[in-house]
């Protein structure tokens, strides 16, 4: 993909994020079933792998090694749900057709590719059929 179709791309997230309710900003709250916290931080489109995958990005301090009150379990479960009400919605406004989505919490800000050992990080990979999200191991 161009820089240009990857910063079209960035403005589009943040375009969600305005649409979300919040003011236009790179980072938005979501809400999650566990209620932790939880902030959009970006939407990547990589066709890197040799296919489409859309990357979220989320924000979730909760699930901090230390100090954290949110279990892997608890996560996956918002993740499945993050798939259903926001990145849905999300590919079919931007009409992106992904070969893979990919979700990653982080319970601290890490830039994207770059090694973070303190942070805590989970990843959950997803098919899109239709209306539904499958999740899909790595």
């Amino acid at each position: 993909m161009s820089r240009a179709g990857f910063l079209a791309i960035r403005r589009a997230a943040l375009a969600l994020a305005v649409g979300l309710g919040g003011a236009a900003v790179a980072q938005q709250a979501v809400e999650v079933p566990s209620g932790q916290p939880m902030e959009l931080t970006e939407v990547l489109v990589d066709d890197s792998p040799g296919e489409t995958w859309v990357r979220f990005r989320f924000v979730a301090p909760q699930i901090a090694r230390e100090g954290g009150t949110v279990s892997f379990d608890v996560a996956s479960a918002d993740m499945d749900h993050l798939c259903e009400t926001l990145v849905l919605p999300y590919l079919a406004e931007y009409q992106l057709e992904a070969a893979r989505v990919v979700l990653s919490l982080s319970d601290r800000p890490v830039e994207f590719g770059a090694s973070s050992p303190e942070a805590t990080q989970f990843f959950q990979s997803y098919n899109i059929d239709g209306d539904a999200c499958v999740w899909e191991p790595f």
